[in-house]
Parts: structure tokens; sequence; C-alpha cells
């Protein structure tokens, strides 16, 4: 019998949560060793922002590297993925006609980002869009490639998608794009502790990812990579004493002003933590998870009898699955809850997200496995779906 790793968690126990892809969740070990690092920090402000921080964040991004196939020197911390996508989109040099391209499957924040970015400089936003559900990876690849042009300057690809939790083909697209002189900024916010991974391998110009997610750090920690022939044109969002022409990455990035690094420096404690829990580190973690969601897809689908949306090989640590349209719904943003998410969590309390999805329309509902989730939360959640939808 599998071990409960529940109680290592701070979750409420009378709660059953389902949604580790959108925040997280730290284990209380990993909080006790934030709150060193802050006592530290308290103690003698002086010493530790000035002189001991710099030390234990680069043993920080050693560990992040030698997970994530990568080198520390080319990873700098920033607060989420989404503050490592518009750290390198306003780096760069826009222009009028320049075409950045992105799919229908982007994170929402970052679709944002984009818009920002058109709005200030003039490029134009070129949208690949493919369906969900979907019946190989190739249709995600044509997509893309179907969208390339003579004005295409970058993309922006998630490795995995936030609504429809799809592993998109990203070493393929890359390749694609990087070959024609088109750099790629992937967004790996999922990424890091749900599949293996090795950033340079992919080749990626530019790779963002949080911490906070798979990896189980504090919120507010993740980190950007960026290759080393492009790191002299990239910037922080914030200068401070550093100066924009400092010449090494990390001294570039490393102080942003006053403030608390504790999260960015659990991140190393976390990921070794995390791989203690199991004989078999972060492989058996991984391969764990995945396959409580598989089998837990499998379930959900034959309950509400309709087809598995998507191969097995697009599937991570996350699936989501289509439900029929919601009729009179008044719409809901970032900010508020489906009618089904709320009834989901008032009448059985299953916390997970509920959005809408166009093509086709319908809603999407998205299962999230970690370790302190079981096989029979997914059998309480498939059971609660029969009764409401």
């Amino acid at each position: 019998m599998e071990k409960n790793y529940s109680g290592l968690w701070s979750l409420d126990p009378e709660e059953t949560n389902l949604n580790h892809g959108s925040f997280g969740a730290c284990p209380k070990f990993i909080l006790e060793r934030q709150n060193e690092y802050r006592n530290q920090l308290e103690r003698e402000p002086i010493r530790f922002l000035v002189q001991t921080a710099e030390t234990l964040l680069e043993k920080s991004r050693e560990k992040i590297a030698a997970l994530t196939g990568s080198k520390a020197g080319d990873l700098v911390f920033v607060n989420n993925a989404t503050a490592g996508v518009n750290t390198v989109f306003r780096s760069l040099n826009f222009e009028p006609g320049d075409e950045i391209l992105f799919t229908n499957h982007i994170y929402g924040a970052c679709r944002k980002t984009l818009e920002f970015i058109s709005f200030r400089t003039g490029a134009r936003l070129v949208e690949a869009t493919y369906p969900f559900p979907l019946f190989s990876s190739a249709e995600i690849v044509e997509a893309v490639l179907s969208k390339v042009t003579s004005r295409t300057k970058i993309a922006l690809i998630d490795h995995i998608t936030s609504a429809t939790a799809l592993v998109q083909p990203v070493e393929e697209i890359t390749r694609e794009l990087e070959r024609r002189g088109i750099e790629v900024m992937i967004d790996g916010a999922h990424a890091p502790g749900s599949i293996p991974l090795n950033i340079e391998a992919i080749g990626a110009s530019y790779y963002a990812a949080n911490c906070h997610k798979w990896l189980c750090a504090p919120k507010g920690a993740a980190f950007l990579h960026i290759r080393k022939d492009k790191q002299d044109k990239i910037w922080p969002l914030v200068i401070s004493h550093a100066g924009h022409e400092a010449k090494s990455l990390t001294e570039r990035f490393f102080w942003p002003g006053t403030f608390d690094p504790s999260a960015w420096i659990c991140v190393g404690d976390s990921i070794d933590y995390m791989a203690s829990l199991l004989p078999g580190g972060w492989p058996e973690i991984m391969n764990r998870n995945r396959v409580l969601c598989l089998a837990s897809r499998r379930l959900i689908c034959e309950t509400l009898q309709i087809p598995e949306p998507c191969p097995d090989s697009l599937i991570a640590s996350m699936a989501a699955f289509p439900l029929s349209e919601a009729r009179n719904e008044t719409p809901h943003d970032y900010k508020s809850f489906s009618v089904l998410q709320e009834r989901l969590f008032q009448e059985h309390n299953i916390e997970i997200p509920v959005w809408n999805w166009d093509n086709p329309k319908s809603r999407l509902i998205r299962i999230a496995v970690q370790l302190y989730n079981d096989p029979e939360q997914y059998v309480k959640l498939s059971d609660a779906l029969k009764g409401l939808t």
C-alpha cells in the first residue's frame, strides 16, 4: 500500500485539493526552512543581503540546473513564469509589422503580455489554432509551422498548456523555428518536476518556468533560462545596483532592490526534499503522478461517457476534459469561479478549476496530481461530476 503523503502539506484536510497546477502547494518542511532563512535575514539584514544571499542563491541555481539539463550561469531567478515572459518580450526590440507567433492554447496572462507588446510597438500577433480534443502532436506542429512567414520574429510556445494540459512537442517546434532564424520563448510553467527536462537539448532561445508548482517551492520562485548567445540583449524588469551593463547574466539579475530572497533560496531545498520522499527520487515522483493522472482520466471519461480527448503521450501530471457548454451562466474571469467549480467546492469540498473553452465551445475541467493526492479523491470527483453535469 502506498504511503499517505498528505500530512506533509498544510492543505486543509477537510478539502479535496485537485488543483495543484494553478498555484502549487508547499510542504511544511520547506515552509519551515523558508522561515529559517527569513530569521537569518531579519537577525542581520545587511550581512545576509549583501554577502550571504548570493552564495545561497548560487547553490539553488546549481540544483535547478542539475534537474533541468542546463547550466547555473544561464539561469536567473524571477517571481513567476509570467515575469520571465515579460522580461524577454520587454527587452526585445520590435518594429511595426514584426510578427509574434503563439497558439490558441497560450496562458491567459501571457496573451495579455503579447497584446501589450503589440500595443506599444506595432508588432503583429499571429495565432496558430488547433482544437481540443485532438488526435496527435502532429496537429500542433502543423498548426504552428503553417503560420510562419518571413516577418515571424519570435514564437511563444507553452511546454505544457494550462487550460488543456497538453505536453506540446516543443523540441520539434523549436528545432524547426530556430533553424529558420526565429527565436523561441518557451513558457515551461508546469514542466520542472512534472516531466523529465533537458533545456539545453530543447535549444530554445529562452525558457521560463515556475518552481512553486511541481517542485513545491514557496510561492514567488521561478527561473528564466537564457541561451548564452542571447544573454547580451536581455535585462531584468528592475534595473538596480548592478546596472544594465553588467557582463555576467546572474550579476545583472541578482539585485532587484531590497527584497526577500527566501523563496528563491528554498528551491534547492525543495528539490532535495521532494526527491527524498520516494526511493527513486524525481523520476519516481514524475512517473507516479503521471500513472495516477492517466488512471484517473480513464475513470472520469468512462463515468461521464466521453472519449479521452487526446493521446496518453500528450499527458503528464495534469489532464483536461471537455464538458457540455454551460447555458445561461454569467461569464467569469480570473477573479471569479464558474457555477460548476463553486458547486463542486460548496457541495463536495472539491477544489478543481473549471473554465470556458472556444475550440470547440465547451467547458473544461482539469485534474492535477501531486504526491498528496490519492485514487480515492478522483473517484469522489468522478461521482460528483456524474451528479452535476
